[in-house]
């Protein structure tokens, strides 16, 4: 009797063992510091795209307060360093920058997240020195106080850098591999323009069906605007509970963990025959399987 009942736990214990494993292989959601990528894993993912095409032709993975790394729960959006980021395919990075002095801080909200916008500069330039065919987004929002001073700071930093895209036009992709390219909204000025899905406080959740509802909303305008050649389309999957009363647990981790999975679902669905375009899509916490979701909506 006793015999038969421990095969049955064990069983059990198998089932349970396996069920984790097969969980586990759909990483759509990551807060592990360690990147780990597969042997075959694509990092110069950019190298299989049409050289003709505009960057406002092509969905890009991105990762909405890049450097929110520090902070606590409240304040982290993100989990990989930089370099980590680049290399698991994002392209797209959203800069929080605050002007002190001489120097441009990286922020989220008031949290210094330990590095600077030249650091950051110098870990991109470091990446596209190693892999030519990528191109890597960036856009520059200052914070704080001193808002005026960034724009100016920032174009001393890459006055004369060749491997920087910093003109309002469009470019080709052959015209910037290899290369940074700034995109400009509100008071930066500086590169591509971009235009938002998100309305304000849609960044704010409180039920996670209810963002999940306006993602799907955004995303479908982002497909009636992507392409048209005057702007790159921005889109976001992240958002948070905190600051308001419903949500108030709702950390940008927590609200990740459950989005993350349901988003990757909901982009596997879509008709791989369109070739969707849905510009940028900036995500908390993504994985490495809702990056490649993301990068495989383009057509190769």
């Amino acid at each position: 009797m006793r015999v038969k009942l421990l095969r049955k736990v064990l069983f059990v214990s198998l089932l349970m063992t396996f069920h984790d494993m097969s969980c586990s292989e759909n990483q759509s959601f990551n807060d592990s510091a360690d990147l780990r990528l597969p042997q075959s894993y694509r990092i110069d993912w950019m190298r299989s795209i049409d050289n003709n095409k505009l960057i406002s032709d092509i969905t890009i993975p991105g990762t909405h307060d890049t450097m929110a790394l520090h902070g606590g729960p409240p304040a982290e959006c993100q989990a990989w360093s930089l370099a980590d980021q680049l290399r698991a395919g994002i392209r797209y990075l959203d800069l929080r920058v605050f002007a002190l002095d001489d120097k441009l801080y990286i922020m989220h909200g008031v949290v210094y997240q330990h590095t600077t916008f030249t650091e950051v500069l110098s870990t991109i330039r470091a990446f596209l020195e190693e892999y030519r065919s990528e191109v890597v987004l960036v856009r520059v929002k200052p914070d704080l106080f001193d808002k005026d001073k960034v724009e100016g700071m920032v174009a001393k930093l890459i006055v004369g850098d060749r491997d920087v895209w910093a003109e309002s036009a469009i470019p080709r992709l052959v015209d910037v591999r290899g290369k940074i390219v700034f995109l400009q909204k509100d008071s930066f000025k500086l590169g591509v323009p971009i235009q938002g899905t998100d309305k304000e406080g849609d960044y704010e959740v409180t039920h996670i069906s209810e963002k999940e509802r306006k993602i799907e909303t955004h995303l479908k305008e982002a497909e009636s605007d992507c392409g048209g050649g005057e702007y790159v389309v921005l889109s976001y999957s992240s958002g948070t509970g905190i600051g308001t009363l419903e949500g108030m647990f709702l950390t940008p981790k927590r609200v990740a963990e459950k989005i993350d999975p349901w988003f990757y679902g909901y982009l596997n669905n879509l008709d791989p025959r369109k070739g969707s375009c849905l510009g940028i899509i900036a995500m908390d916490f993504p994985g490495l399987d809702l990056i490649q979701t993301v990068v495989n909506l383009n057509q190769f």
